[in-house]
């Protein structure tokens, strides 16, 4: 469901690694059109059938969501014990 593949099998994409940390990614824009062409070189391989184009778009789906989870969530997280949380003031104010 996750980007969470054995070892050995992470091991054919090294050349793939070090050659995209070689690239300028320089907008959101850039990032999109990457995705988007990994996505379709997928797709190139097989049946344009529902459970493969599905397969396609929520594997993008699942490392954004891994992706927030890891990153976003923990500056959330962060962010409500500095501010105070909203649901704890909400509260607040009913009562």
């Amino acid at each position: 469901m996750c980007p969470y593949i054995p070892k050995e099998a992470r091991e054919k994409f090294n050349n793939f690694r070090l050659m995209a940390s070689h690239l300028d990614i320089a907008s959101k824009g850039e990032l999109e059109y990457l995705v988007y062409v990994l996505m379709l070189e997928y797709m190139s391989k097989r049946e344009k059938r529902y459970s493969s184009l599905h397969d396609c778009t929520y594997a993008v789906h699942h490392v954004a969501d891994e992706f927030r989870r890891r990153y976003l969530d923990k500056r959330e997280d962060k962010a409500r014990q500095v501010n105070g949380d909203i649901i704890a003031s909400e509260k607040t104010k009913k009562e």
